[in-house]
């Protein structure tokens, strides 16, 4: 189903954060036969509703909004509503098509698409590719769920997106290289089990792409391929790492010192990237070292890893993209060596914290759980010798209570290991409260 498929039709909205504003904008542009915005979510932090928005689409909110859902000819599903929901679970009883805006976008542009997704190291991962092709002289426009709504990117020539497990599940058209970065449970409550998450996410893959890209060295990842046929980055006979330089084959490329972001998964994730220009046709070895003064260059995300100076001596660290267990994990071992508290917490999706607590075992630092999850946290990590627990209300009494038991000289990590649903309008609002607390505190 494309956009223009909608001209005429009665078409509902689930969801009015900033994918469903991009959603209504880009429907009422093609004239429906009615349009509305449901919203369910009782978000005290949303947005408000109006001006442009309000006229193209009114609000339905509470119980009236699964009538409007059920009365649609088609409904359009934010990617924060989950597939589980009781009540997306009735309207395709019903047999209402349901579909997200990031399908009927790539219904159109997904043979200019590099879509990338991954349980974690997309962002990053897609953030190299676009940076990298840049250096290169391919202009592209970067978007996707890691900034800019797909419906709200300007036509071009070629597109990089990053791509959650709920934008996936939706599609019926891949993109023209579909990229994988690693796999593992994450989601689980929104997609109904470990498989289903599986499932939703490698649809990415099914519907025909040009070139699939993967992360070989991540095994589950590797057995869910199988044998179809894909680039496997990471290992000899592509691009990896090895004596200390980033290689395809036996070609040296630049030395891994040129990469200033820290961590191993790093180090994967930029051998996809290099990978994903290789199958666009970028000669890396001919270009290399172009790319190696655009590696140099990238600076990392905000949001992930991304320091703070603080004039108490401590370093107050946003890693708030790290909304799984795995993905915290890394960002703990990147400051192994000094004084650690984390701030840990967010919304409950199921997830099993039990890799954690192995990941931390022979750790010794702090961490401080905030609700919602938080206190589950806490208590996956009960007993170990060398972790201490703490228990805050909120993310500002959590910086608080991080400044009165850091050592002077350590780290206060925000890693929630958990999205910022419910209590946070989006992962950047949990960073810009982060912030604000920090100078808040900064006095006491």
């Amino acid at each position: 189903m494309r956009l223009a498929d909608l001209r005429g039709r009665h078409v509902a909205v689930w969801g009015t954060g900033r994918e469903g504003r991009a959603a209504v904008t880009a429907i009422a542009a093609q004239d429906p036969a009615s349009l509305v915005a449901v919203d369910d979510s009782d978000n005290p932090a949303s947005l408000p509703w109006e001006g442009p928005l309000a006229q193209a689409a009114p609000r339905i909110t509470g119980p009236a909004g699964f009538d409007r859902l059920a009365a649609a000819d088609v409904v359009v599903r934010s990617p924060g509503v989950p597939q589980t929901h009781p009540w997306i679970v009735e309207l395709r009883r019903r047999g209402v098509t349901i579909t997200g805006g990031t399908a009927l976008w790539m219904a159109d542009h997904a043979d200019r698409t590099v879509g990338v997704t991954g349980s974690k190291g997309k962002s990053t991962t897609s953030s190299l590719i676009s940076h990298l092709l840049t250096a290169v002289g391919r202009a592209n426009v970067f978007g996707g769920n890691i900034g800019v709504p797909v419906l709200d990117l300007p036509e071009a020539d070629l597109y990089v997106l990053e791509l959650s497990s709920y934008q996936c599940s939706d599609l019926t058209d891949s993109p023209r290289v579909a990229v994988v970065t690693a796999l593992f449970p994450d989601h689980v409550d929104a997609h109904g089990g470990e498989r289903e998450y599986y499932r939703d996410k490698l649809n990415l893959l099914a519907h025909g792409p040009e070139t699939i890209v993967f992360n070989a060295t991540d095994q589950r990842l590797a057995a869910e391929i199988g044998d179809r046929p894909a680039v496997r980055a990471g290992v000899p006979d592509s691009f990896h790492v090895a004596d200390g330089w980033f290689r395809v084959g036996d070609a040296p490329l630049f030395p891994r010192s040129t990469l200033s972001l820290v961590g191993r998964h790093n180090e994967g994730n930029l051998c996809v990237a290099l990978a994903v220009l290789d199958a666009l046709g970028v000669d890396c070895v001919a270009e290399r070292d172009r790319l190696a003064a655009a590696v140099a260059s990238f600076a990392g995300l905000p949001h992930r890893l991304t320091e703070i100076p603080d004039p108490s001596g401590l370093t107050f660290v946003d890693d708030g993209l790290a909304t799984n267990p795995h993905a915290a994990g890394h960002a703990i071992d990147a400051y192994r060596d000094r004084p650690l508290t984390v701030i840990m917490g967010g919304t409950d999706r199921g997830v099993d914290y039990s890799p954690l607590r192995e990941h931390v075992a022979d750790r010794e630092l702090t961490v401080i759980g905030i609700p919602d999850n938080g206190p589950r946290i806490i208590e996956a990590l009960s007993g170990l010798p060398r972790v201490r627990t703490e228990l805050a209300d909120d993310l500002v009494d959590a910086v608080r209570l991080a400044r009165a038991v850091t050592p002077p000289g350590g780290v206060v990590l925000l890693s929630p290991a958990a999205p910022s649903y419910g209590r946070f309008r989006n992962f950047e609002h949990r960073s810009e409260v982060f912030r604000q607390a920090i100078r808040d505190t900064a006095g006491g």
